[in-house]
């Protein structure tokens, strides 16, 4: 097992008048379950690496362990990953005060940093700054859940955010000229930067195109584009990708 016993914390689950747990890491254990619950599907290695011990118990504390008949009837099945995974799914973690501190300030950046990278001031059709966002989640008394799937809470921020300021998730459409000395070197990168819904290539070999890119990520996009071509890009933002 990967995981030393002093960093593991119990997951449990109650399951047919019987107490299952497991020794797991706190974070790549959340990691495992974000990722079950997009219906990716980790490999058996993977559930093996976040417990601490190969053994499912009934009582960690007594070191009582579940024995065959117990996973049979529990889950349907003595195979450890298998019940590894439902316990994760279905139960619950014990964290300790510290990790859950740890674990939501990081889902709480994450949360800021997908609001601002999709949302925008719909009067304005600018992004808001970080700050402003920050201030209004602290207004509306919005509380992270460390064991909450971000997408979930996003939308919760977002309902808490919009009695408070004029905010929108939303994508934008933005028209670009590159020129001919930058186009080599430009054209895969616009790919990245968001999906190209139109291309022209002009006499000139100049390229003007029509990218739609999440609306909070204006700056980053210009950025990069003028870092590309030395700012002889041009740009001009067409508005909401809906309209």
């Amino acid at each position: 097992m990967a995981v030393p016993l002093e960093k593991a914390v119990v997951a449990r689950l109650n399951r047919h008048a019987t107490h299952y747990e497991v020794l797991v890491e706190p974070d790549l254990a959340q990691a495992l379950v974000d990722r079950l619950r997009k219906s990716e599907r980790p490999t058996a290695q993977e559930f093996r690496d976040v417990c601490a011990v190969d053994t499912v118990f009934t009582h960690w504390s007594d070191g009582k362990k579940a024995s065959r008949e117990e996973l049979l009837k529990g889950f349907g099945t003595d195979e450890f990953v298998r019940v590894v995974e439902r316990i994760l799914l279905d139960g619950e973690l014990q964290l300790t005060a510290e990790q859950r501190k740890r674990m939501g300030e990081a889902k709480h950046k994450r949360v800021v940093e997908t609001i601002l990278r999709n949302a925008w001031n719909p009067q304005t059709k600018t992004p808001h700054p970080r700050e402003r966002i920050e201030r209004a989640l602290e207004e509306a008394k919005f509380r992270i859940d460390p064991l909450k799937r971000v997408e979930d809470q996003v939308q919760d921020a977002m309902k808490k955010l919009r009695p408070l300021l004029p905010i929108a998730f939303d994508r934008i459409k933005v028209a670009v000229k590159v020129p001919a000395n930058h186009t080599g070197h430009a054209y895969g990168v616009l790919k990245h930067l968001g999906d190209v819904k139109k291309e022209e290539w002009q006499d000139d070999g100049s390229l003007i195109a029509v990218l739609e890119i999440p609306a909070g990520t204006q700056a980053e996009v210009y950025d990069r584009l003028n870092s590309l071509t030395q700012g002889e890009v041009t740009t001009k933002m067409l508005g909401s990708a809906g309209t």
